[in-house]
Order: structure tokens, then sequence, then C-alpha cells
């Protein structure tokens, strides 16, 4: 009899957990059970800048399920796991069994205690349903007037978004700086100063005391004596997992789902994945939550090759955020706040240029970069550092090479055989696949151009 393997959630974790599951096991039964259409998050802020139609944040529809022989109930929800009888219950009663299960549900705004956030035109932007709100609520503003509460990572993906579209831009952040989970404080003043200079207000050290509202214009009221007018006002406070459905289950939790090298939790036949899931850190002792949509990918694929009966192991998640701020590319790695580590710093603050390595002996354990694209992400430092951590390759006599030349990361990155490394590397035992679904069937195209014959034809006489 096929073994029943269930998914909960509709994201990166859930499609790629079924994807793997069905590379491996060609007869293994699938039902995955999500309460939105499967899609990507970080895709929003495209929809909402005007780049893409609402339907290319899709990232399976009816066509994919049925070519990978998936059930699928969308629109559904479980609200209660019982791992004593290997069954979930859904929002109508209904029950199902399984063999195996993987709880990729996700996270979801918190709520902050903000007098008046419950006015229309207040509200999170994390799902399609906000996405759609947003726009129907600036719809026929010439340039609507937007507050956003919290400059952290989600927060300024958002910003970036709403700049794109040209719209009056403020900031508010209780912290002392802007995205203070990604950068420190030299690097975030960069920012700061780069987003003041395009126009953007900025107001830090401060929290919103209250939200007003009259003849559908709303006033945001501050601690330090600040009102900003405003036509709609997004939350970006924090996110928090989505646990709810495991209450009283014996699941083992801590800020997430507590989950093994292999995404098990302490029910071996359980697994969980993504933004819920509490796992190995590839830099930190102790399990954390990487709510990230790489992280995401790689916990689906693990759990989805372990339940389909391989025996992968994750040497754990690289913390890693990387954005577009308006214009300005901010990245950051792993231990980029070690208050421990060696560090080697650039900072041109007229240019907005800012590179941080940070080092424990020979090994670089993490990272912070702001800057121009063409500095920071067209020559592929970003990726480099990235490979560096991944491998923890020692660098050896590279590490003086980069101080003395911290703008040439690829003669390190080749010469210390990261390259090498990770082209020898995979994640779960064999090379990964193409995503599935492609939107409307389409398949992705590529043309060569002239120069590529430079690179591959012999020398002619």
């Amino acid at each position: 009899m096929a073994t029943h393997n269930l998914i909960i959630g509709g994201g990166p974790g859930a499609t790629n957990a079924l994807e793997t599951i069905r590379e491996f096991d060609a007869n293994a039964a699938i039902t995955l059970v999500c309460d939105e259409p499967a899609h990507s998050r970080m895709a929003l802020p495209y929809w909402l800048a005007g780049k893409i139609p609402a339907q290319h944040t899709h990232t399976a529809d009816d066509a994919y399920f049925k070519k990978l022989g998936v059930t699928a109930r969308v629109g559904e929800r479980v609200v209660q796991v019982d791992p004593s009888t290997n069954s979930v219950t859904l929002s109508g009663g209904d029950k199902i069994d399984f063999d195996n299960l993987l709880i990729a549900t996700g996270s979801s705004p918190m709520s902050p205690p903000i007098s008046g956030k419950d006015l229309p035109g207040v509200q999170p932007m994390w799902s399609l349903a906000h996405t759609q709100s947003v726009l129907d609520a600036t719809a026929g503003l010439e340039k609507p007037r937007v507050v956003l509460v919290g400059a952290g990572f989600i927060g300024f993906i958002v910003l970036n978004a709403m700049f794109k579209r040209q719209w009056d831009l403020s900031v508010v952040e209780r912290e002392s700086q802007v995205l203070p989970r990604m950068l420190d404080a030299d690097s975030a003043a960069g920012v700061q100063d780069y987003l003041t200079s395009l126009g953007i207000g900025i107001q830090t050290a401060t929290s919103v005391k209250a939200i007003k509202e009259e003849g559908g214009i709303k006033s945001v009221e501050l601690d330090n004596g600040t009102v900003i007018t405003a036509d709609i006002v997004i939350l970006a406070t924090g996110i928090q997992p989505n646990l709810e459905l495991i209450d009283g289950s014996g699941i083992e939790t801590d800020d997430g789902i507590l989950v093994n090298d292999r995404m098990q939790t302490n029910f071996p036949n359980i697994y969980a994945a993504g933004d819920i899931a509490q796992g190995l850190d590839l830099y930190r002792d102790q399990p954390a939550i990487h709510a990230i949509q790489t992280t995401a990918v790689d916990h689906g694929r693990v759990a989805g090759a372990n339940m389909a009966g391989q025996d992968v192991q994750y040497p754990g998640s690289l913390l890693m955020n990387i954005a577009d701020v308006c214009g300005l590319q901010c990245a950051s790695f792993g231990n980029w706040d070690d208050p421990d580590a060696e560090t080697m710093t650039i900072n041109n603050s007229k240019q907005h240029i800012y590179r941080k390595l940070l080092w424990t002996g020979d090994h670089l354990t993490g990272a912070i970069f702001t800057g121009d694209a063409k500095d920071v992400g067209m020559l592929t430092d970003i990726g480099m550092v990235k490979g560096i951590l991944q491998t923890k390759t020692p660098l050896g006599g590279w590490k003086e090479f980069l101080r003395e030349n911290p703008f040439d990361m690829r003669r390190a990155y080749i010469g210390a055989g990261v390259a090498q490394k990770l082209v020898g590397t995979t994640l779960t035992g064999k090379p990964s696949q193409p995503r599935k679904f492609h939107f409307g069937g389409a398949r992705p195209t590529a043309s060569v151009g002239t120069a590529h014959a430079a690179f591959i034809n012999t020398k002619s006489d």
C-alpha cells in the first residue's frame, strides 16, 4: 500500500517537499491542504509594484497538482493535529489520516498594541488578500501617502515596492536605526541617509502612539510628538509562527516547532519546514527560525526526501537577508552581529558603500554589504560570500589578501577552492531539479549572444 504523505501549507517549503517526494517515490500518495492558493510571498511586492499580475505570484495550479498526482484541498484549513491517531482535523470537520505529515504553515503578522490599528486602511502587507486590499485602497489616488510602521526586512521589501510606484512614503521604527536585525549601526546610518535623500521620511527611536481618522484621512501620532498624515498605514512590526493547529498535540516547540537535522519533530513521522520550523543554524549553537525563502526551500527538500524514505541530513540554515532598498542593495550573512569577531570594514558614506567582513581565525563567519547594485550584486560578491560561508572554507592567506583588496572577492573565492567544493555539493544526494510549475504552461527561454562564441569555440587559423 502506498505511503500517504500529508502536507499542510502552500508556500515554498510545501511545494518543494511534494516535488521532492515525487522525485524519489513515484507511487507515494500526496495530499496538500492549504487555506490560500499556493504562492510565493516574496513575489507579492512585485505585484504591489505593478511589475507582475496577481496570477504570477502563484506557484501551483490544478494542472500542476494533477501532473504530480497530488490531491489538493485548497481553501481548507487544518485546525488540529493528532499524532496519537496520525490524523488531522479540518475546519469543516473532515479528518485525514497520514503516514507522514509535513507542517509548513508559515507565519503571520504580529498585531502591535496601537490604538486605531483596526481602522480601515490600516493593515499588514503579508498575504494575497492584504496586497489586493492595499491596491484597492490606493486606486484613484494620484500619489498615496503611506506610513510604514516598522523598518525591518519585511517592511523594507514593501517600501521598495511602493517606492517604485512613486508614492509619498514615511517610515516609523521604534529601534534607534533602520533594519535593526539585518545591519549594524554604521551601515544602517548610510541607508537612512540614502532614503532621506530620496525624500522618504524616516522616524527612528519612536513608536506610534495612536492612529486616528477623520474624513478618510489618517493621522499617525508618534511618541515624540510628530503627527504624520496618511491615506493608508502598513503595519510591519514582526511575524510569528502559525502554531495554533498543534496546540495540545505534544509536538515540541520553543519559538517554533523544534526539528532535527532531518526536519523531524519529536514524532519521527511528523516534519516541519519553513517559517514555523526551528532548526539547525549553520553558525550558531542554538536552533533558530530563519523566516526566509531559501531556508524554506531547503527545509522542504530535506523533509520531502526523508518522507520518501531517503536518509538526508541538513547541515543547517545560513542566516541571510538580501534586500533592494529603493535602489540601494543591502545584504547580511551569518554572524553579522558577532561582537567578538575580528572585522574588516570599508565605509564610504558619500557613495553609500559599506562592506564589513567578520572573522574567526581564518574563517569568514559573517558579512554586511550595502551599495549600488553594480558593486554588490552584479559582481556576484554577495553570492561568493554566501558560498564561502556555506562551505565553511578556511581562507588561509586569502584573509590578508582581502584585507588589502576587499573588492576582489572573486580571487579569494576561487583560490581557496570554494567553487570546487560547491560543485560537488548536493542537498539531497542528487542534483536539484527545475521547478515543475510554469505559469500558463509556458517554458522559460534563453538566447545565446554572439559573445558566447569566444568562450566555447576553438581558435581558428
